[in-house]
């Protein structure tokens, strides 16, 4: 998993309030279980004007012009502005591996769905809770600038403004000094690998009958 320190990223506004999981990556891309390959398919009923199905061709497929992540101003975007309840719906962990692997690194709204809150801490992404006046204000800011851009300042809990602004944000520590360090819950249990293997070194010895 990428360390996760700060983020200086272009600013797409997903302005929908709860967006659940189905149409972050819908049903029929789930029956892949690796990580990577989602990003393509980000939002695919919103994005494109036919239905999607697995291995097409997305170049040759007619996109929704209006939809936000066709707008060239956002190409590239790193950080997403959401509504409230982002993240509803069922827990498919899929959700954050096509918005990481479309890029995004960071999600800034009023509230996000339990499961997929946690999910994306388990995948490198960083969900961030702030006000909805705040919220508000950021989207004015953005639909306002084009290539509106904040940085995103883990360490420090920060998100700032280009004008310097800082608003802080909560999130549990664990969660953050994993994050800094990259460390998904295998990372985590690798940071033990000696202790495991003296164990298993030592249950053998002594019970070397579970072995034969």
């Amino acid at each position: 998993m990428r360390a996760f320190t700060e983020l200086n990223g272009l600013v797409i506004p997903m302005d929908r309030a709860n967006v659940d999981t189905d149409a972050i990556i819908p049903k029929q891309f789930l029956k892949s279980i690796k990580r990577s390959g989602f990003g393509p398919n980000l939002f695919d009923e919103w994005r494109y004007l036919d239905r999607g199905e697995p291995g097409m061709d997305n170049s040759a497929r007619q996109v929704n012009p209006d939809f936000v992540l066709n707008q060239p101003r956002y190409a590239g975007a790193e950080i997403m502005l959401t509504r409230a309840n982002f993240g509803c719906g069922s827990s498919r962990e899929h959700a954050p591996w096509a918005l990481e692997d479309y890029g995004i690194r960071a999600i800034i709204g009023t509230t996000f769905a339990d499961i997929f809150f946690s999910n994306c801490f388990k995948n490198g992404l960083l969900p961030i809770r702030l006000s909805p006046e705040v919220i508000d204000h950021l989207f004015r800011n953005c639909a306002a600038n084009e290539g509106y851009r904040l940085t995103v300042d883990l360490a420090a809990q920060e998100v700032r403004e280009p004008d310097g602004k800082a608003h802080h944000f909560d999130i549990d520590p664990f969660r953050k000094e994993c994050l800094l360090n990259g460390w998904d819950e295998i990372g985590l249990t690798l940071r033990h690998a000696d202790e495991i293997r003296a164990y298993e070194e030592k249950r053998k010895a002594e019970h070397p009958y579970y072995f034969r």
